[in-house]
């Protein structure tokens, strides 16, 4: 019997999509930007103590490893031949913290998760350094000095763990977030692994200048962090290096294809989404919320506790793009903790049902700090608190207030950017794993009482990545000029309440928040890591 014929399709542009709960790799059509086939594995979070949070570097190569392996699989049970794959983009989550031995390629210690609150005593005791205030280090970096980036963790890794300082001494250690990692492992490793960041990821270690594009030697003196150990810093979208399977993996036909566009998972979102406009903007549902507006050419620093941060530069000789950031620390995490922690549920699709049945928090207001509060507030001494409950309260109302306040948080930081932008959004753009959940997404238009617009392909974090991998100088198979985008389908949740309900609720929510904040002091983390 003959062999099947091989589909004929344009060429197409794989992206790795590396999350702080899973890792995904996408493969999409370059003319159509069709996804053709995708595979996604969960990623282990650990927490040896309160407020730390870890995952194991290997762990996560491993699964892009296997994600690439069998999304190849799958191309093949279709009849699409992956040699038609002409380059592969990054994508993943920011500000976590790895360090690793580049004779070897051992990670030094776990990698430290951008949710982890370890560095607490370090960022206050950083903060007595600056007279007065913080703008030192915001007027170079656009981030408040906060547990949140990779300079505190770089710099509690330097001061508690024995093999990262003596790796350090002997000019053994590189220090990357997830992209650089990757990067350096796909391209060869210890056999000539290249070691990269771009401007988008560069931009969220609290080490790098947002105006030169450039790591800042009086940032490294600060913290301490010798720079030696950085990355270089690229644009999002040119070529690296050639991936270099090394070892059985089927997907060796993949054997030096260029890895030619990296961005931070929010930054690929914004492209994903084709935010390419001066006061475009959208939300990512993911383990967090963020909610990025682009601000064109130049830096906005805002007046309400909002990120001015790196949104994409398109190739060595364009322009850099930047963006006003609200970060929530935990979104899709509250449903996770109510799956792993609490057991109400048994897996994330339930808690639609769950909340369906009562269709109210019946007076239940759920504030999920557990890392503290991010954006507008950056209160470290918050934590999550359950509160307005009674007899009545069952676990209904408690999964439909845990949607409710990833919704509240994003009214907060909508808030607040619009205070800093002057124009207000007529609509939101959304995207994420969280935005097939349709009372999320109802509720969210709720609450903000704009209508809530969802484009029909959720994939836009590894759609951007894709973009930026195949529009770089030497692949050229992605045009990212506005006029060959296609126009793309959407979904739309218009408001259904009268927007005296959606206030009260709202200033409701805000009293609830207030009750969360000073919960903690800070305790000195306890030192002697080995």
């Amino acid at each position: 019997m003959a062999a099947a014929k091989k589909a004929v399709l344009g060429p197409l542009v794989g992206a790795v999509d590396q999350g702080t709960s899973s890792t995904r790799f996408l493969v999409f059509n370059s003319k159509t930007a069709e996804l053709l086939s995708h595979h996604q594995v969960e990623i282990k979070q650990e927490f040896p103590r309160e407020g730390w949070v870890e995952q194991d570097p290997k762990e996560i190569l491993q699964s892009v490893y296997e994600c690439i392996e069998k999304t190849c699989e799958k191309l093949g049970q279709l009849n699409i031949d992956i040699s038609n794959i002409k380059a592969i983009g990054v994508s993943n989550q920011r500000e976590t913290t790895v360090v690793w031995d580049k004779l070897t390629g051992e990670p030094l210690y776990n990698a430290v998760v951008w949710l982890d609150l370890r560095t607490q005593s370090t960022v206050e005791n950083l903060s007595k350094r600056i007279p007065g205030n913080n703008n030192f280090v915001k007027s170079k970096t656009g981030l408040p000095l906060s547990t949140y980036f990779s300079a505190v963790k770089l710099r509690w890794l330097l001061d508690n763990v024995k093999k990262v300082q003596e790796a350090v001494e002997e000019n053994r250690a590189l220090f990357g977030t997830i992209d650089s990692w990757l990067i350096w492992s796909l391209t060869g490793g210890i056999h000539g692994g290249v070691h990269c960041t771009d401007v988008t990821n560069a931009s969220r270690t609290m080490l790098f200048n947002i105006h030169s594009l450039e790591w800042d030697k009086e940032l490294c003196e600060f913290f301490g962090i010798p720079m030696e150990i950085l990355p270089n810093v690229r644009s999002s979208s040119e070529i690296y290096g050639l991936m270099k399977i090394s070892h059985s993996l089927k997907a060796g036909a993949l054997e030096g294809v260029p890895i030619s566009g990296c961005l931070g998972d929010q930054s690929a979102a914004l492209v994903g989404q084709m935010c390419f406009q001066d006061g475009q903007a959208k939300n990512t549902y993911g383990t967090g919320c963020f909610l990025l507006c682009n601000t064109g050419h130049k830096c906005v620093f805002s007046e309400h506790g909002l990120l001015t941060t790196v949104a994409y530069k398109l190739g060595r000789d364009k322009p850099v793009y930047y963006a006003l950031e609200g970060s929530v620390a935990i979104a899709g995490a509250v449903i996770r903790w109510l799956r792993d922690n609490l057991g109400i549920i048994k897996s994330s699709e339930e808690i639609e049902k769950l909340a369906k049945e009562v269709g109210t928090s019946y007076g239940c207001y759920f504030v999920p700090a557990f890392s503290g509060l991010y954006a507008p507030y950056w209160e470290p001494s918050a934590r999550g608190i359950i509160c307005g409950l009674t007899q009545f309260t069952n676990k209904c109302h408690i999964a439909f207030a845990a949607l409710e306040a990833v919704c509240f948080q994003t009214r907060e930081i909508l808030d607040a950017m619009n205070r800093d932008c002057g124009i207000p959004l007529s609509h939101l753009q959304v995207d994420g794993g969280m935005t097939s959940n349709k009372i999320l997404m109802q509720l969210q238009a709720d609450i903000l009482y704009i209508p809530v617009v969802k484009p029909s392909m959720p994939e836009t974090t590894a759609l951007g990545a894709a973009m930026a991998a195949g529009a770089a100088e030497g692949v050229g198979v992605w045009s990212l000029e506005p006029e060959d985008l296609s126009a793309v389908t959407v979904e739309r949740f218009e408001p259904q309440i009268n927007a005296e309900e959606s206030e009260i609720r709202y200033s409701t929510w805000k009293k609830a928040v207030m009750k969360s904040i000073g919960w903690v002091t800070t305790q000195s983390p306890e030192s002697g890591i080995p």
